[in-house]
């Protein structure tokens, strides 16, 4: 890994239980240091300091969340938009990834390509 281009970060994945909940709001209100908008199935991550995960995914039920999971990993400081590489490029890091990930002993990854 290459630790120092990734934040290591709370990532807590929720889904809105009440139609009006606003997730930048709820991000503020819980504690959280920041958020990625929702994806098409409505879910959204909030992410925290490490030591703030706890606190967060407790504080989000209050703010019309329901937490789906909360763990500990790492988000990439400058990703790659794989738009900016040639169609044989991103073949070719998506096989390697998926090599990498079909490994017995690979249990987490987090990658620095984008979207």
């Amino acid at each position: 890994m290459v630790a120092w281009d990734f934040d290591h970060l709370g990532l807590i994945e929720a889904e809105p239980s009440q139609p009006d909940a606003d997730p930048e709001v709820a991000a503020i209100e819980a504690g959280a240091q920041d958020f990625e908008p929702p994806s098409e199935d409505g879910t959204t991550f909030f992410l925290t300091d490490p030591t703030d995960l706890d606190l967060v995914s407790r504080a989000l039920p209050a703010q019309g969340f329901t937490v789906l999971s909360a763990k500990l990993g790492y988000q990439a400081k400058n990703p790659v938009d794989p738009a900016s590489l040639s169609a044989e490029a991103l073949a070719e890091v998506e096989s390697f990834l998926a090599a990498i990930d079909a490994h017995d002993d690979v249990q987490a990854m987090f990658v620095g390509l984008g979207g």
